[in-house]
């Protein structure tokens, strides 16, 4: 599967564009729309059209990343949605969270109420990722019809 342009809008809602590297708030370096890694330098500048190549290529990582941690038949929405919560948190937390634990046990419901209990950076409640996972919990859940639903 390949994230649809749903999944694509919750991300980059959530990340926003910032073109100048900058301290996430936890220690992390962040550019673009949440790009991090050993390429992020402070002081690194980029255009839109770099941030956007950026975005598609950490959209692989995070794709392949829940094709091969989901051992269950998941529907576009679901995927987006764990993209979504991937390209947040990491393919390791991914891969030893409860969420992923439930859902490949066959229990959605479950595995989709997992989603808010990771709204934490370094231990504090952040209302920006309260946000993302109800976000993301309901595109899991209710098949993502977002005029129905007010982010933020």
């Amino acid at each position: 599967m390949v994230t649809s342009e749903k999944g694509i809008a919750i991300i980059r809602r959530f990340e926003g564009l910032e073109l100048e590297a900058y301290d996430d708030g936890g220690g992390v370096l962040t550019i673009g729309f949440g790009h991090t890694g050993s390429d992020v330098y402070l002081g690194l500048k980029i255009d839109e059209e770099e941030a956007i190549r950026l975005l598609k290529f950490d959209l692989l990582v995070a794709e392949e990343c829940v094709d091969e941690s989901v051992e269950v038949q998941i529907g576009q929405c679901e995927f987006d949605a764990l993209v979504s919560f991937v390209y947040n948190v990491g393919c390791k937390a991914f891969k030893s969270s409860t969420l992923l634990r439930l859902l490949n046990a066959g229990n959605k419901e479950a595995a989709r109420a997992q989603f808010s209990r990771w709204n934490k950076d370094n231990g504090k409640v952040l209302a920006g990722l309260t946000n993302r996972r109800a976000a993301e919990a309901h595109l899991f859940g209710e098949g993502g019809n977002e005029e129905k639903f007010v982010y933020g």
